[in-house]
């Protein structure tokens, strides 16, 4: 828990420009700008918001933020250094920086000699001036400057003292942060730390042998930070490295979104650092909105969530066999490293042919069911469940479907409508990709029969739109319903075309979202009983005030996801 006497440390989010570098990743301008402002509520003091002049988005991007601010956080103009034997003053590369019109630019340089005389083509001496000539013209024009030294651990490993020299160009030349980067992610924790106090003793040693100077003759204590990379996984572990060995600033992404395999995550880093390590990183009702804002971030980029993230991912307190859910009960600490909701998300009690009476009675809680152990239709649903999950079914993934069958047990399942029988009919065009399909549906609503028909983009889509047609004048919610995601598998393939198909269908209703299951051995037999129990769960929200105060709890976390 952190306190105002916590020691401070400085998080710098790159989901904007390092983070875009993902493979399969793309952001439009109102997505960063999103992105911005939901990390900028979040508390993070520095974001970096892309390199000015490397395309027209980022243009854009920097000057909306000049006509709308961030409320709290300071945004960043990336770039390099610039080209080599030429002067900081005619590099274009940096007049759109100064464009941008932000108090802090990060400027990246090159810490290996092997990417100076390989990358670069040019001599030691020269990337030195350059480090040096565009860190103090982008200061001489007002500008904070924060040094990325890239490649940073590989190069000090091949030429430590060159490695250093690039360092005392930044420091003379104005920097205010040295950050120390494992850009190809090779390296280990424990040469993280050593290099990382390595780094500091050799500046501690320098400033005490010499006050260090910048060009304009002002003293300077240069800080450290750290920028890993996550190629070997060891991008969190790392970074904590480089913090217990001195470094005061984190750079990182939101869910480890950067190239190749991505850079440190701020989702682990935050948690870690504030609450096993006691720093200040961002206020405790802040810490709170970590899950929402990982859920919102890969929202807006179009990525799915990670539900077994460390801290923010869905599965992170979920508990599943039936030991653990007693232990959990009695006490959290039994099977949880932190209490859920410090950072916004919370405990789960999954269901499944391994579960005990214990996972029964929790989950029915959060369905506003009040079990008791010793009740017959306690230990009723316990081996229904499991007979249906020995026949393909998975309660796990398909939680509306268990709270059906519950209300089944106790003899309350309401029944809103009656399917009397229906048709399924697709063509099949002959060079066309897709088929057209009609669904033919009779349903019986209070006595009254329907017969509808309705075409869809293949059988699942038809019938269930032909469902939704028959009920939607007695039950006009149902127009708010949508089918969000439809899964399938196949359980025993060995058998052929007599193989079992389990369907899982996900619906919701603009807010929640829920997901019902269906097994057959006919795949639309197994989509009609899992899209049917979807519409269904949907109306049991909607007709109970009470059910749906038990939900909100457990069908929140789908609102940005």
């Amino acid at each position: 828990m952190t306190t105002n006497s916590s020691p401070q440390l400085w998080l710098y989010d790159t989901t904007l420009r390092d983070g875009t570098q993902r493979e399969g990743l793309s952001v439009s301008i109102e997505d960063k700008l999103r992105i911005a402002r939901r990390l900028d509520q979040l508390g993070i003091p520095f974001i970096e918001g892309g390199w000015p002049g490397a395309n027209p988005k980022d243009v854009q991007f920097f000057w909306q933020l000049q006509e709308d601010p961030l409320k709290q956080a300071e945004v960043v103009a990336f770039c390099s250094t610039r080209r080599p034997n030429t002067t900081a003053a005619s590099e274009p590369m940096l007049q759109a920086i100064l464009a941008a019109g932000t108090r802090w630019v990060t400027v990246f340089g090159k810490s290996w000699d092997l990417h100076v005389t390989t990358g670069l083509k040019t001599t030691l001496e020269e990337n030195l001036a350059m480090i040096h000539d565009t860190i103090a013209y982008l200061c001489a024009q007002g500008r904070q400057v924060i040094y990325d030294a890239e490649h940073w651990f590989d190069g000090y490993k091949h030429n430590p003292d060159y490695a250093l020299q690039t360092l005392a160009a930044a420091i003379a030349a104005g920097a205010q942060w040295l950050v120390l980067c494992d850009t190809n992610g090779g390296t280990l924790p424990h040469e993280v730390s050593q290099i990382v106090q390595a780094v500091n003793s050799h500046l501690s040693l320098v400033v005490c042998q010499k006050p260090m100077t910048n060009d304009q003759g002002q003293m300077t204590v240069p800080q450290i930070g750290i920028h890993t990379h996550n190629d070997s996984d060891l991008a969190v572990a790392n970074a904590l490295a480089a913090v217990m060995a001195g470094a005061t600033m984190v750079q990182g992404t939101i869910n480890g979104y950067g190239e190749r395999c991505g850079n440190a995550n701020l989702c682990s880093l935050i948690p870690n650092l504030q609450l096993k390590l006691g720093y200040s990183c961002i206020g405790e009702d802040e810490l709170a909105q970590l899950t929402e804002a990982s859920r919102f971030v890969s929202e807006v980029v179009n990525l799915a969530p990670d539900e077994h993230a460390a801290f923010v991912g869905r599965s992170a307190f979920a508990h599943k066999g039936g030991i653990h859910v007693s232990a959990v009960e009695r006490n959290p600490l039994t099977y949880e490293h932190i209490q859920p909701e410090q950072v916004g998300n919370r405990r789960r009690i999954v269901i499944s042919e391994q579960s005990g009476l214990s996972n029964v009675l929790a989950k029915a809680r959060t369905f506003g069911i009040e079990l008791d152990q010793h009740q017959p239709e306690a230990r009723q649903i316990l081996q229904r469940m499991k007979d249906l999950e020995s026949e393909g079914y998975q309660f796990e993934a398909a939680e509306a479907s268990f709270a059906l069958l519950m209300y089944e047990a106790l003899g309350n399942r309401q029944q809103f409508f009656e399917i009397k029988g229906f048709q399924v009919h697709c063509d099949l065009i002959a060079g066309k990709e897709t088929s057209n399909s009609l669904a033919t549906i009779k349903v019986s609503v209070n006595g009254t029969n329907i017969l509808e028909a309705a075409e869809g983009i293949g059988p699942v889509a038809a019938l269930d739109a032909a469902l939704r047609k028959a009920l939607v004048n007695f039950y006009p919610q149902i127009a708010s319903f949508e089918l969000t995601d439809y899964k399938v598998r196949i359980l025993n393939g060995n058998t052929g075309t007599g193989a079992k198909t389990r369907a899982l269908v996900e619906s919701g209703n603009g807010y929640q979202r829920w997901t019902t299951v269906g097994v057959s051995t006919n795949i639309l037999e197994a989509s009609y009983q899992a899209v049917v129990e979807g519409l269904e769960y949907g109306l049991l929200l909607h007709s109970q005030p009470v059910f749906i105060e038990a939900r909100k709890a457990e069908t929140s976390e789908h609102k940005g996801s």
